[in-house]
């Protein structure tokens, strides 16, 4: 894909080196028209979920895509499972192959039941009104931390190098991701939240299976039945249907 397809409307910034590309796009947005992807060819502070280091060695992925959503807060969040789509399918895009992918609830991509890739969601705004949604993107495209660098009995890291032998550089994985995401999020603000839960769940990894969500006072068990209208994860359990809004999965 070349960098003509790139779908119009979405600006596009390459940068050599950043402390965290979620850091970067805060201090643009208010110089900023429109949506924006910014990548870093390498981040030095890079931040996961709850203020986790992130690895991010050169060769791999590290963007985020800068928003004006129309939508209020909790609607607005539910790109996240736009993001997810657009990264899976980008990732099939430069490795000519869909087997051995899925989607983690809340955002992550598996590839061979190892986690891909990782996804952080932060906002700007006052008032309970958003100015702007922040999309950061992290994919393991030629390297993938080392298992003991994660948490115990989080799922095992992977890279796309690895496990499909496809080698693929970040700018022009960007492209591919950016031109997916183009297409998921018109079928958003067009239709709404359904045909993308749809899509998620024809995706979903471990749907129907019994799983563990953790947050940081409890842990819940249950079979992951479905992802409801307001992007909660919906575990079946001893105690009936629980519906949760935010946490770690374990399998």
């Amino acid at each position: 894909m070349s960098i003509e397809l790139w779908p119009q409307g979405y600006g596009r910034r390459v940068l050599p080196s950043v402390d965290s590309t979620l850091s970067e796009a805060a201090r643009l947005v208010p110089t900023l028209t429109g949506p924006e992807w910014i990548l870093a060819l390498e981040q030095t502070t890079a931040r996961g979920r709850r203020g986790r280091a992130w690895k991010n060695p050169k060769g791999n992925f590290a963007a985020t895509l800068a928003l004006r959503p129309a939508e209020p807060p909790g609607v607005a969040a539910l790109r996240t499972f736009v993001a997810s789509l657009a990264l899976f399918d980008a990732v099939t895009d430069v490795t000519g192959r869909s087997d051995g992918l899925a989607l983690k609830w809340p955002n992550d991509v598996l590839l061979n039941g190892g986690k891909l890739s990782g996804m952080l969601l932060e906002s700007t705004g006052q008032g309970g009104q958003l100015s702007h949604l922040l999309i950061g993107i992290g994919v393991n495209l030629v390297a993938a931390p080392s298992p003991d660098e994660v948490e115990p009995g989080a799922v095992r890291p992977v890279s796309i190098l690895s496990e499909t032998g496809a080698r693929v550089d970040p700018e022009t994985f960007l492209t591919y991701l950016a031109a997916a995401y183009a297409r998921y999020e018109r079928q958003f603000t067009d239709f709404g939240f359904a045909p993308i839960r749809v899509a998620w769940l024809d995706r979903a990894a471990r749907l129907g299976e019994v799983i563990t969500a953790r947050t940081t006072t409890s842990d819940t068990t249950g079979t992951f039945e479905t992802v409801d209208e307001a992007g909660n994860l919906v575990l079946k359990t001893v105690r009936g249907h629980v519906a949760i809004p935010a946490a770690d999965v374990f399998f």
